[in-house]
């Protein structure tokens, strides 16, 4: 009768071999690497360009050290400002005096424009060109040049019971209220590099007084004014 018995095993049994894990192929790292190494160039590159414009900066403002001009409203001549009720129409007669200061020691400023709009409670009233391109200039650097808006005519102007309220007031006192905004188109001008338009805005807030009748002249305090890039 033949033997059946399964043949002795000798030690542990630990079933068919694990295949070994394959390693990422050389051609894999690789592309992986060099993407990392274009990242880090581009990173380097795009910090190099931030901090050389910013260098740039800093220099030409150490250098120019630009500053915006100043502008003041020095005289102020008044002479019609009446409103009637009956058909809701203001009559006016104002002429302003404007000073424009270049403070810079190395721009100078083209004035290409400049539009002026006057306004009494919040209500605009008149406009004028004060300068326009039959006589705009080139202002010199460390220097003030001189400007005047008229504004008269009349023009329909609805105002509620307090703005009447307030127009009779300031009537009363003999000096208005009046807020005068205006548009610039402006340009600097380094050597012989001329800048692109710029166009602040200046905002002046003045009390101006009506003029009387007898020869002396009205007092009016020069305001300096806001100005807006």
């Amino acid at each position: 009768m033949a033997d059946n018995k399964q043949p002795h095993l000798n030690g542990a049994y630990y079933g068919p071999a694990i295949p070994p894990v394959q390693q990422p192929s050389y051609n894999h790292r690789r592309r992986r690497n060099c993407c990392g190494c274009l990242f880090r160039i581009f990173w380097k590159i795009l910090v190099a360009l931030i901090v050389l414009v910013g260098l740039a900066i800093l220099i030409f403002w150490l250098v120019v050290q630009p500053r915006t001009f100043k502008f003041y409203v020095n005289e102020a001549d008044l002479s019609q400002f009446e409103y009637h009720t009956s058909n809701n129409t203001i009559h006016y007669n104002m002429v302003l005096n404007f000073t424009a200061r270049n403070p810079n020691k190395k721009l100078n400023i083209y004035y290409d424009k400049v539009e002026a709009l006057a306004f009494y409670e919040d209500a605009r009233f008149g406009n004028y060109d004060v300068i326009t391109h039959l006589n705009s200039f080139r202002q010199y650097k460390k220097s003030t040049s001189a400007m005047s808006g008229v504004f008269a005519g009349e023009r329909v102007l609805v105002l509620d019971d307090d703005q009447i309220a307030k127009f009779n007031e300031d009537n009363n006192a003999g000096a208005f209220d009046i807020y005068v905004k205006l548009y610039f188109r402006i340009r600097f001008r380094l050597g012989d590099v001329i800048s692109n338009d710029y166009k602040p805005k200046v905002k002046c807030h003045i009390r101006v007084p009506l003029s009387s009748n007898n020869a002396t002249p009205t007092r009016f305090q020069t305001t300096k004014c806001d100005v807006d890039f």
